[in-house]
């Protein structure tokens, strides 16, 4: 029997590249694809895959919650997070969030078909890059001091919003929500975005109070 997998990436082309790829093999079938993680959630619900390629960085929501809200709600479907991210950061939240496998983008060629077969069989797989075994940050102390909308900024950021996005989703204003970012690495010591979202997973802060879109 074939692997049934459903496919969700913003980008068309690259969309387009990895349904043709899958479709190749004798034993998958692409059987639904999406653009951004409302639709994600939606499509699996309707088509109930064995395996979801899922990338992280998405519109309405990201990829993180999509994961999260599939989880939640019980889907079976075994889950592969494909991103350019290359940070163990990443992998740790997206196994907090429920997915079962990790390929980075730029390794689809050689390891995501090996990847597809291994969680279809009940396994996991890892991108063979990032296999050390990562000591998690004591981030609760660290984080005491932010406000619950500090925290949620963060969230969002980590899943790959906007400003703007944050601003529309939280019903805030573009400036609250710069306010509130610069106020976070402030409080955390940080210099820059980049260093903010790998504090984010590294401490944890995504275990609990992923949003669905």
């Amino acid at each position: 029997m074939s692997v049934r997998v459903f496919i969700a990436d913003d980008n068309g082309v690259l969309r387009g590249g990895l349904c043709a790829l899958v479709d190749t093999q004798p034993d998958m079938d692409v059987v639904g694809e999406a653009a951004d993680g409302t639709e994600a959630v939606l499509g699996v619900h309707n088509t109930e895959p064995d395996v979801v390629l899922m990338d992280l960085t998405m519109p309405n929501g990201g990829g993180l919650a999509a994961i999260a809200a599939l989880t939640q709600a019980g889907s079976k479907a075994r889950i592969i997070v494909l991103t350019v991210h290359d940070e163990i950061g990443y992998v740790r939240a997206a196994e907090r969030a429920g997915a079962v496998g990790y390929v980075v983008k730029s390794a689809v060629d050689t390891e995501l078909l090996t990847a597809i077969r291994a969680v279809a069989q009940g396994g996991t797989s890892i991108a063979s890059s990032m296999c050390s075994t990562p000591t998690d940050a004591d981030g609760k102390r660290a984080t005491a001091d932010l406000t619950g909308p500090e925290l949620e900024v963060m969230r969002r950021l980590v899943e790959g919003l906007t400003n703007g996005q944050i601003a529309e989703e939280l019903h805030l204003g573009v400036k609250t929500v710069e306010a509130s970012r610069s106020s976070v690495m402030g409080k955390l010591g940080l210099a820059s975005r980049s260093a903010l979202v790998r504090f984010a997973l590294d401490s944890g802060v995504l275990t609990t109070g992923v949003h669905a879109a």
